[in-house]
């Protein structure tokens, strides 16, 4: 094939994935109720989260009364801001959902070029990335996201000062601490990736394993905006595991 048809064959791969993911997008905006009910689950006391630290805190007899008796309303404060909302909801679950077939399809028309050893390591790569990600989603969605939630909704200087969160604001934090917390998971493949290119090896990263704990604390505060020592705990944590389970990985690919 000459460079035109490969950019023909590129072409038609675009316009599939792009039809794929506004037609999920399209299904998303029109079932509303399902898609916010969702988004914005863990902005009610009554969330999965609250409901089994309320649990937990039962068995022990702590009183965390102030974690799952709270009440936050969300505001718009712009005539165009609540459709605007929808729409971008809608766009980004599209894409999300169509990650899977976007991969499908760009893995497609990349793989005629590649040897086979190189399709074996491209899927692994491919499939790790997703699983990784997602667990990332997930933490925030479950963990992470309704906490800080929580904590900065009914945080207030004075009782003087009321809170009025605006549906503008709750999506674009739910947004990038989604995004953040599934690059920060993407730590294990990145650091095989590097292991394979001679950057890296696992004596490296144990030397500096007290560098990459301040370092990931450091990005935990920057990613939660709050001061709890627990919520920074929640974040470093499954971080700081993943960086062990890399230099295993990294030693495991530099032996091979």
């Amino acid at each position: 094939m000459t460079f035109w048809d490969h950019l023909e064959v590129l072409r038609k791969v675009f316009l599939k994935v792009v039809a794929i993911a506004l037609s999920v997008a399209v299904a998303a905006f029109c079932c509303k109720n399902i898609l916010f009910d969702v988004i914005l689950a863990p902005g009610h006391p009554d969330f999965i989260t609250y409901r089994l630290f309320g649990k937990v805190a039962a068995l022990i007899g702590a009183d965390v009364s102030g974690l799952t008796d709270f009440k936050v309303e969300l505001f718009s404060n712009m005539l165009t801001a609540q459709f605007m909302t929808h729409m971008k909801m809608a766009f980004w679950m599209g894409v999300i959902i169509s990650v899977p077939y976007i991969i499908y399809e760009l893995y497609g028309f990349v793989a005629p070029a590649l040897r086979s050893n190189e399709r074996k390591y491209t899927v692994r790569i491919i499939l790790w990335s997703y699983i990784l990600f997602m667990m990332g989603v997930l933490l925030n969605y479950f963990i992470i996201f309704p906490l800080a939630f929580r904590f900065l909704g009914t945080y207030q200087v004075s009782a003087d000062v009321p809170n009025v969160i605006t549906i503008t604001s709750y999506v674009d934090m739910l947004l990038t601490l989604t995004v953040m917390m599934g690059i920060m998971f993407e730590l294990p493949v990145l650091s095989w990736f590097l292991a394979k290119l001679g950057f890296v090896n696992a004596d490296f990263m144990k030397k500096y394993r007290r560098h990459a704990i301040v370092a990931i604390v450091a990005i935990a505060a920057i990613i939660t905006p709050t001061t709890d020592v627990f919520t920074l705990m929640v974040v470093s944590v499954p971080i700081y595991l993943l960086y062990e389970v890399s230099i295993g990985i990294v030693r495991r690919a530099g032996s091979r």
